[in-house]
């Protein structure tokens, strides 16, 4: 029999490339998505297939899925800045109620369970590069704090599954992803730019531009995410390309990319917005056997060729 997998926030960006690699895999898929911020679009390639099934679910909600299970995914969760600040109540019950329905689904399936954390974990960072061992900079009663004290709180409710228990858990956590099927609208640097730079409009950088973020291309992130499920490594594992940038750097090459005469526009930096962000992928290079392969210029060449098919 085909082992199977669970994969909450099935329609949204980076949950749809993974539908994508474990039916590569092949295993059998079960997708679960509410929508809120996911698009039927992003896996409407993969509804006619034997092997793939959709749940429109909320995880908020007791979660039922008949049958066995081998391994749940909960990447259901508002992950931009835009959407979190939208909608902070659902942000924080996905984190939170979603995440223990999901670790009691685990425990009555007895299947390996892995959240999508996140590099918000470690705030606006007082350590640079960030290592697995930073404990973090944040606000918890700030606006960003609704994510990021969502994410925290996930990643210690699903290691008190793991030591009460003994439940077999894995915790990703994730640095600035892009890639196809990026939602336009979700506020985020890359999405923003791509689309201002097709439409000829100016760029928005906020701030002086000077913050750095390290961008890693999905097909490389879906690939360190399905290493670490397959290990026997139950501690949090950073999954990012190491290449820090600046936004503005970033912003000229997209212009570039384009071929756009556009100008930058800066306009104030948001409250709690990290300085810095560069992952140490120590342990994924040491434990998994992984680094990121695609560079940059070759993954914003991808993306762009995508947003020019959706930008209007």
């Amino acid at each position: 029999m085909k082992q199977r997998v669970l994969i909450t926030g099935a329609a949204g960006f980076l949950g749809s490339h993974l539908c994508d690699r474990f039916i590569k895999e092949g295993f059998e898929v079960i997708g679960m998505d509410n929508l809120l911020t996911g698009r039927m679009s992003n896996i409407e390639h993969l509804m006619p297939l034997e092997d793939f099934h959709f749940y429109h679910h909320d995880v908020s909600k007791y979660v039922h899925v008949p049958g066995s299970l081998d391994y749940i995914l909960h990447f259901a969760s508002p992950a931009s800045p835009i959407d979190y600040l939208k909608m902070p109540i659902q942000t924080m019950k996905v984190g939170s109620l979603g995440t223990h329905n999901l670790l009691g689904l685990a425990k009555a399936k007895q299947a390996r369970f892995m959240i999508a954390s996140t590099s918000e974990v470690y705030g606006d960072p007082l350590v640079h590069p960030q290592s697995e061992e930073y404990w973090g900079n944040v606000n918890p009663i700030g606006p960003r704090g609704v994510y990021d004290e969502a994410k925290r709180f996930q990643e210690a409710l699903t290691m008190a599954y793991h030591n009460y228990h003994g439940i077999e858990t894995r915790i990703v956590r994730i640095f600035n992803t892009y890639g196809p099927r990026m939602r336009v609208d979700d506020g985020r640097a890359l999405p923003a730019f791509f689309s201002q730079a097709i439409r000829g409009e100016d760029l928005t950088v906020f701030g002086d531009g000077s913050q750095t973020r390290s961008f890693c291309y999905v097909a490389d992130q879906v690939d360190g995410i399905f290493k670490l499920l397959m290990s026997d490594y139950h501690l949090p594992v950073n999954i990012g390309n190491p290449n820090e940038v600046t936004i503005k750097d970033v912003a000229l090459e997209v212009l570039a990319l384009v071929g756009s005469e556009s100008k930058l526009c800066y306009k104030e930096l948001p409250t709690d917005d990290p300085k810095v962000r560069q992952p140490d992928i120590t342990k994924a290079r040491s434990i998994l056997g992984w680094a990121p392969k695609v560079d940059r210029s070759e993954g914003f060449k991808h993306t762009l060729a995508y947003f020019r098919t959706v930008v209007q």
